[in-house]
């Protein structure tokens, strides 16, 4: 298949998110033909002043066009926009290519190429790591899934979003790394907000305690940018908790079926699983906000706890 060049291909971009606006955006400053579509169509216009054209509804958009991405909050959302009687595959033109950008389950990113294949549509899954700002930058990092010489000559579309991209297999695979890279952040980030609340209680100036965290080599590029906002009470989401929350169920879920043992990242479910209580639109360092106000009170006993050697000696 030849390159998709700006000027060769419309593109139609479905769900202009918190990640999906930027990565619109960025394509049409590259040149592409971009047709948009939010459920809340004040999202989409906002892409009108850079010439995104704005699509009644998911069917005229996939009639429309030529590639349909898409970056949707779960699984549902993507089988509901895919799979639906008013969906992509169901108002698709041929000889099409659908790129699914949403990090949901491996089973859900076979389960919609299944169904494409069967009207003889392919299907990338095509996964983000990258928060908003590296979305606007163009600093993504992208892991794909699906037939590899699609994923070639999609590469102009990832260079206008990403710095990096690779291939990682069939279908589903895209959507298995992306997993595997937001356990480290998600387990990272439970670290980083336990570590904290440990200084804090003893004793060390939380505003200084930060700033050192973020100049050490334990810290992950990821999480360094964060204890700035932190420092300075800035709990905006970036990457919100109800999402690092939806993405640490699946990555437990993936866990169950393979049979791989995650006690940390079960640890680090619960926790933002708690936060996500608070009915906040906050960023997932929030956690830290959790581990701060939790306090736990040991047992007389344990108040000195001794060390063992390993013959069990004290």
């Amino acid at each position: 298949m030849k390159p998709i060049l700006p000027g060769s291909a419309k593109l139609g971009f479905i769900g202009i998110g918190y990640m999906g606006r930027p990565i619109a955006q960025r394509l049409l400053q590259a040149g592409f033909s971009v047709a948009v579509f939010d459920r809340h169509t004040s999202n989409a216009e906002k892409l009108t002043p850079y010439g995104g054209i704005v699509a009644k509804d998911i069917a005229a958009l996939a009639a429309s066009c030529d590639v349909i991405l898409s970056c949707l909050a779960n699984d549902q959302a993507v089988l509901d926009v895919h799979l639906g009687a008013q969906g992509t595959l169901a108002n698709i033109r041929p000889d099409s290519l659908i790129i699914e950008m949403s990090t949901v389950s491996p089973g859900t990113a076979r389960q919609v190429s299944q169904h494409a294949s069967a009207r003889s549509i392919p299907v990338l899954d095509v996964t983000i790591s990258g928060s908003t700002p590296a979305a606007e930058t163009g600093s993504l990092v992208l892991f794909g899934g699906g037939p590899q010489g699609l994923f070639e000559a999609s590469a102009p579309i990832f260079r206008a979003i990403a710095r990096s991209y690779f291939y990682l297999g069939p279908n589903g695979s895209g959507a298995t790394m992306k997993l595997v890279v937001n356990t480290l952040l998600g387990v990272g980030m439970q670290a980083i907000a336990e570590a904290v609340a440990l200084g804090e209680k003893a004793g060390l100036e939380r505003g200084r305690l930060l700033a050192v965290l973020a100049q050490t080599a334990v810290i992950a590029p990821a999480h360094a940018g964060k204890l700035s906002r932190v420092a300075n009470g800035d709990f905006s989401p970036q990457f919100p908790v109800r999402l690092m929350n939806k993405d640490l169920g699946l990555i437990l879920g993936l866990a169950a079926a393979v049979g791989a043992e995650m006690p940390a990242a079960r640890a680090a479910f619960e926790v933002n699983a708690n936060r996500l209580e608070q009915a906040k639109e906050e960023d997932f360092s929030a956690v830290i906000l959790e581990m701060e106000a939790r306090d736990h009170v040991l047992p007389v006993e344990e108040e000195h706890p001794r060390s063992t050697t390993a013959s069990g000696e004290r």
